[in-house]
């Protein structure tokens, strides 16, 4: 006589064995150095969170009327403090433990301290806190900043 429990027993450790042995992708992350020989030029904003290249979101015109205002007030300020700062409008930030590389809304960079960054001559990145007094994210309740792009 067939037990049903028995084999619904049977069936279920049959899944579970099979789940275990399945194996799963995982997406390869991509070194900062990848991330900058790969970024493309064609009109997209990308950026690395953690090893993994991330297409940003067009900003909306609010966004950009509140950066451009920003940034034309620190304009304002830095010249008439006359200290050492620039404005760039495409430097990366590098956290220099991460695997990250990021553009922010506004960079205020203390070009003093330009001589001690590796990586700005080639690259246009800071990665030390004495090469950015501050740094602004401007952000909206209703955008998402991004969305993973797929290469």
């Amino acid at each position: 006589m067939h037990d049903v429990h028995s084999s619904k027993r049977f069936d279920k450790v049959k899944y579970i064995m099979e789940a275990v042995t399945m194996t799963q992708t995982l997406p390869k992350l991509t070194t900062y150095k990848e991330f900058l020989e790969w970024l493309p030029n064609n009109g997209k904003r990308y950026e690395l969170h953690d090893g993994v290249i991330v297409e940003m979101s067009q900003p909306t015109g609010k966004h950009e009327k509140v950066t451009s205002f920003l940034t034309l007030e620190l304009a304002i300020q830095v010249r008439s403090l006359r200290v050492p700062y620039l404005l760039p409008k495409t430097a990366l930030v590098k956290p220099l433990e991460k695997n990250s590389g990021y553009f922010p809304d506004i960079l205020l960079v203390n070009s003093e301290n330009l001589p001690n960054e590796p990586l700005w001559e080639k690259e246009s990145t800071v990665t030390q806190g004495a090469s950015i007094p501050l740094v602004i994210e401007v952000v909206s309740q209703c955008v998402a900043r991004g969305t993973r792009a797929t290469h």
